[in-house]
């Protein structure tokens, strides 16, 4: 029985190390890009940017994205984040 709960514990304490919010660690602004490829209105560092080849985003110029200058990508207290204009 102490191994099976010890073994709840290990694979429990690697599933939460793995869901750690690592995607939007940054030092500079050029860590962080878009984190969708059409209309986005969030952020994440350059090692989980989506592959956007072969994606058509419409040209709208969607209100409360980072859409046509609308916002900038920044890292601040080195998390990237989305200032939305």
């Amino acid at each position: 029985m102490k191994k099976i709960w010890l073994m709840i514990c290990i694979i429990s304490t690697l599933f939460l190390i793995s869901c750690t919010p690592v995607q939007k660690e940054c030092e500079i602004d050029g860590d962080c890009v878009q984190a969708t490829c059409c209309h986005p209105t969030d952020v994440v560092n350059t090692e989980n940017a989506p592959n956007c080849n072969g994606i058509i985003c419409t040209m709208e110029c969607k209100p409360g994205t980072l859409d046509c200058g609308q916002g900038e990508v920044r890292c601040i207290d080195n998390k990237c984040k989305a200032i939305l204009g």
